[in-house]
């Protein structure tokens, strides 16, 4: 399934939109009459009506939450519903309600998103119905199959909310050492992992640096955290999620316990609770395998050592029928 998340981090192609008469029911505005019934964080059902979509942009808060407003520079957790429109019928291009939320830009780079999420709060759903110009322009988006001419009708369930250098807080119990990686890390900042001079263990290492007290993850829950990679071989970073000097634009990341990720992480991560830091030393059969990864400088025989902080999680919603 096409992730939604990556295609919004494009360039912003129409002007943002004037505010007033955004959401008018006047003679004409079809797209004001399209709507969404169900239950936060649960699929919803969206009605769009077999008539042509006005050239006007219409948004509402269908569900208003309670929550935190959204911070600018932050980066939001979400279910998103994305329906494409034209003429009098209409086509469900991506949803994530039943493959785990998404984090999301709390500036959102299609103007008409960005109006609709304007002073939205935490437990909020979002109907946004985007005329071409509100969204991705005249030149649509060929990737998700949109033309320029499509009018785009999002629902958009806005869970957590967290800032890019988001890191978890406690004190640390542990830092390692030994056989094991050193971790230094001052508040707020990207962890430093110091590989020792001995061998790497053969099997997966799970240490806990600091104890978080939430809930244990389990697989199928979509976590959100923050993250360092070492390869042991080389002592240095090859990959990170932390803002920093050689990364300003860094932020937190979202993936699912059991789903496109290392293996190591997968088998690791179950049962460690939100709000914890953790070191993994991640054998070569539970990374990249044989194959490495040539790009990340990682041969097929290389340990990896990650630093992960788990700063919050989302648990799958049962289907309902």
């Amino acid at each position: 399934m096409r992730r939604i998340a990556a295609f919004l981090l494009v360039p912003m192609i129409a002007c943002a939109a004037a505010l007033a008469g955004c959401s008018s029911s006047g003679p004409g505005n079809t797209n004001s009459t399209v709507s969404v019934t169900g239950a936060f964080d649960k699929t919803p059902k969206v009605t769009i009506p077999s008539a042509s979509p006005s050239g006007q942009l219409s948004y509402s808060a269908a569900i208003k939450g309670s929550g935190a407003q959204l911070v600018a520079g932050d980066v939001t957790l979400a279910n998103v519903a994305l329906y494409k429109w034209s003429g009098t019928s209409h086509t469900l291009v991506d949803s994530t309600y039943t493959s785990g939320p998404q984090l999301i830009p709390s500036e959102m780079p299609l103007s008409g998103l960005a109006d609709a999420l304007k002073h939205a709060t935490l437990g909020s759903r979002i109907l946004a119905v985007l005329p071409p110009k509100y969204g991705w322009g005249s030149s649509g988006n060929s990737e998700l199959g949109i033309t320029g001419k499509d009018t785009l009708v999002w629902v958009i369930d806005l869970l957590q909310q967290y800032a890019p250098g988001a890191s978890v807080s406690g004190t640390q119990t542990s830092n390692g050492g030994g056989v094991l990686p050193t971790v230094t890390a001052k508040a707020g900042q990207q962890p430093t992992v110091s590989i020792p001079s001995n061998k790497p263990p053969k099997k997966l290492s799970v240490t806990t640096l600091i104890q978080g007290t939430g809930p244990a993850l389990a697989a199928g829950d979509t976590v959100v955290a923050q993250y360092v990679g070492v390869n042991w071989r080389t002592g240095k970073v090859f990959s990170a999620s932390w803002p920093s000097t050689s990364q300003p634009d860094g932020e937190p990341f979202a993936f699912e316990v059991g789903g496109q990720v290392i293996k190591g992480w997968s088998v690791g991560l179950v049962g460690v609770k939100v709000g914890s830091r953790v070191m993994l030393v991640i054998p070569p059969s539970l990374g990249y395998g044989s194959a490495g990864q040539s790009s990340a400088g990682i041969k097929g025989t290389d340990t990896l050592v990650f630093v992960i902080d788990i700063l919050g999680v989302q648990t799958p919603q049962p289907l309902t029928s």
